[in-house]
């Protein structure tokens, strides 16, 4: 999202973007943490640490010259050199401040210190020696002594530093088991063990490679596979467990969440594969164990490039921006860089929400916000005329089932005649890419939603576009973590102490997390394909009565369940393809394709109550029905 071109100050006016940052005399006084040292040496011990090492690689090199039996007069002799060859070193290091703590210890800038000062050690004890030309003694041994010296100041560092950053990670940090010995575990072994102010100390890696079981990473092993987690845990004492697999599925993550909690410790995990656009996993992203990611995660692989290059340089816009869809998308949509993004919805504070997650800012005074209905016609005519956006996101919509099924004229002049009015707008300014967010309730739809949104699938199929131009549908089933879903309805009554509610013993439905859903809707966006309806696997329907003893098993609590019998318009079971649909496959595994009857722009039937708009949403999105448009 854009910046504010000003900010408002508190008298109302407009104050310069620079932001006033505090000077260091303003800054309250840091607290120095109790109990940590710092790492390096003070100067005087780094001096006496390189002095030994260059008289230690003095006599080792003249011992090597001379097959362990050098003559006396040589054994003196270069012990000479190595004392003038130390005391040019402190000469050289007080140059380049390596004693004068301008390097961290053993960091990057201290070896290349160390290294720096020992070349110039090495080419000046070379040239006065080869001016002495002493008769005894090789003409190679300042060279040698230098090249030996180097590698005994840089190992005595590395140890320093390996042991003190041991001894304060077990001081204050807490065990720790990671799961998974890849790249991902790798980062994360690497930033534990080399950063002081880390929380977890690293004990053991556990991965099910075969390949991987005798590895070491940083010092700490590979000691089984994801089976033996309970045995380590109880062998090693650790309290934490931190899966680094982003592409751990829920039923993995709630096994592991099973052990620690038999094993009394806590389960943590790195993002999924779909929050991570490039880079490494650091350990700030490492995170408690969600309900979430023990009921809808699933790896989502997608193509990234594909994905970067359709929004690279686009003018994007997305309705409904304020809801669970709209709001990630905009997130996941900010984070490829898009020319510009236009968040459009009717609730204002909504939008303050989704800005804050964005940027930070939330001021409300920036052009890519936009307040604005889908159902007004003019009102929409305006913003596409001022944004003309290249790629429209539509995912704006009334969506409870059971509020819906006794408000249908609601339905039909949001989902429907909203839509239709959006794709009006895209097809007048040329807009190349849209995708309308859809529903797993339009497949086979016997309540107001899924007609309604069975209708928006057909509105997409048949608009009339140019043929480079790419126009679908994504459908899928329910969002964990969204608003109204069954989890926020689940954890609401189990905070009242109960009783938690379900429908049905036998219901079941398809979930994924937001962010995976979201992540393939950007994922079919870059597939263009046209004019038809995009399916993503959303795995295996999931009980949701064991959703609700999930939940409450996680909660610690003894929660009673009541069963409320089905809703008017509620299906046992959830279908992602219609009866009458026959999907095909693209070219991501987890989206299929299947081609709607379209439905044509038209003139609509006049509705005037309720009861006349049921009869025109389940005429045009009956799937019984859905020739007679």
């Amino acid at each position: 999202m854009s910046t504010a071109e000003a900010e408002r100050t508190e008298g109302g006016g407009h104050a310069s973007t620079e932001r006033h940052l505090p000077r260091p005399s303003e800054l309250p006084p840091t607290k120095r943490t109790r109990g940590r040292s710092r790492p390096e040496p003070g100067w005087a011990k780094q001096v006496v640490i390189d002095i030994v090492c260059f008289i230690v690689a003095s006599g080792l090199a003249v011992l090597i010259r001379f097959d362990l039996d050098p003559p006396t007069s040589a054994a003196w002799a270069a012990l000479a050199l190595g004392a003038v060859m130390a005391v040019l070193q402190m000469g050289a290091g007080y140059v380049n401040g390596l004693y004068r703590g301008r390097t961290r210890y053993a960091s990057f800038d201290n070896v290349f210190a160390v290294l720096s000062a020992d070349v110039i050690v090495t080419v000046l004890a070379s040239a006065l020696w080869l001016g002495t030309k002493p008769a005894t003694l090789p003409r190679s041994l300042p060279l040698s002594t230098g090249v030996l010296a180097l590698v005994f100041m840089l190992g005595v560092r590395c140890v320093v530093r390996w042991w003190w950053l041991r001894r304060v990670s077990k001081a204050h940090s807490e065990s720790t088991i990671v799961i998974g010995a890849g790249e991902n575990g790798e980062h994360l072994v690497r930033a534990m063990v080399s950063d002081e102010r880390s929380p977890y100390f690293p004990v053991a890696l556990l991965d099910d490679d075969p390949a991987k079981r005798r590895l070491q990473m940083y010092g700490v092993p590979v000691v089984g596979g994801t089976a033996d987690l309970y045995r380590v845990l109880r062998d090693t004492g650790a309290r934490n467990v931190v899966v680094a697999i982003s592409s751990a599925e829920a039923g993995q993550l709630l096994a592991f969440d099973l052990v620690c909690r038999q094993a009394g410790a806590k389960l943590r995990v790195v993002p999924s594969s779909s929050q991570v656009v490039g880079g490494a996993v650091t350990l700030g992203e490492i995170s408690d164990v969600t309900d979430e990611d023990l009921l809808g995660r699933r790896p989502v692989e997608v193509d990234e490039d594909g994905i970067r290059e359709l929004l690279r340089g686009q003018r994007v816009l997305i309705t409904g921006a304020g809801g669970s869809i709209g709001s990630e998308l905009a997130r996941q949509v900010f984070r490829y860089g898009p020319a510009a993004m236009y968040l459009l919805d009717r609730d204002e504070s909504a939008l303050h929400q989704v800005s804050l997650s964005i940027d930070g800012r939330a001021l409300l005074d920036t052009d890519d916000l936009i307040l604005a209905d889908i159902r007004d016609e003019q009102r929409m005519a305006e913003v596409f005329g001022q944004v003309k956006p290249d790629i429209v996101l539509h995912a704006a919509a009334l969506k409870h089932m059971p509020i819906l099924e006794r408000a249908p004229l609601e339905a039909w002049k949001t989902n429907v005649l909203g839509t239709q009015t959006v794709i009006n707008e895209a097809v007048r300014y040329g807009v190349r890419t849209l995708v309308n967010i859809s529903t797993d309730k339009a497949a086979n739809a016997e309540n107001v939603l899924g007609y309604s949104k069975r209708i928006t699938e057909r509105l997409v199929a048949g608009a009339e576009v140019p043929y480079d131009a790419h126009y679908v549908s994504v459908r899928f089933g329910n969002v964990l973590g969204s608003r109204g879903s069954v989890l926020t309805t689940f954890r609401a009554q189990i905070a009242r102490g109960g009783p938690v509610t379900v429908t049905d013993p036998e219901v079941t439905r398809y979930f994924m997390t937001v962010a995976e859903a979201v992540h393939l809707v950007l994922q079919a966006a870059a597939l263009h394909e046209r004019n038809g309806v995009l399916v993503l696997d959303m795995g295996e329907p999931r009980s949701i009565l064991d959703v609700a003893r999930t939940l409450i098993d996680n909660s610690g609590r003894d929660i009673r369940i009541e069963y409320t019998g089905l809703r008017r318009g509620e299906k046992l079971h959830e279908s992602l393809f219609d009866s009458s649909e026959t999907p095909r496959g693209t070219s991501h595994s987890m989206v299929s394709y299947v081609p709607p009857q379209p439905l044509r722009l038209d003139v609509w039937p006049e509705v005037h109550d309720d009861d006349e708009a049921l009869q025109v949403l389940m005429r045009y999105g009956s799937s019984l029905a859905r020739d007679e448009a």
